[in-house]
């Protein structure tokens, strides 16, 4: 084997061993992970050819991130992966939840749209002022 094809191999294995260092800490590296806590907007499941767990939170507090001066409210947008902490939350539309979160640097198709992850939920309460109990036809 000649001297250029050993470097040229040599360049070549250092390339796919960084690119594939680089894949592993973009897409499964956990960053950071804890807790969040507010009231459950929406979970819902959709996607075009990889189908994910997609919710938002609505957390107390306001913020104003945006340059026009209005304020609005902090929302967590999340991804959910393990089909049994989604249908959890499936019917907590509307309460307050814990929800235990994993961050990456970024997402993967079949793992969700957000790099949060949602994997376990810790608590479950109803919003002060809503009923124990469903109101059924209209009648209270």
């Amino acid at each position: 084997m000649s001297k250029g094809r050993k470097i040229g191999l040599f360049i070549g294995l250092f390339a796919v061993l960084g690119l594939t260092i680089w894949f592993f800490i973009k897409f499964y590296f956990v960053f950071g992970s804890g807790v969040k806590a507010g009231e459950l907007n929406f979970i819902v499941y959709k996607g075009y050819v990889f189908k994910t767990y997609e919710g938002r939170l609505i957390q107390s507090g306001y913020n104003s991130k945006n340059t026009a001066g209005t304020i609005q409210s902090n929302e967590f947008n999340f991804s959910v992966k393990d089909e049994n902490v989604a249908h959890t939350l499936e019917r907590c539309a509307g309460k307050r939840v814990e929800l235990h979160y994993k961050e990456y640097f970024g997402a993967l198709p079949w793992r969700g749209v957000s790099k949060y992850v949602v994997d376990s939920v810790l608590s479950i309460e109803n919003v002060s002022g809503q009923l124990p109990f469903p109101i059924t036809n209209g009648e209270e």
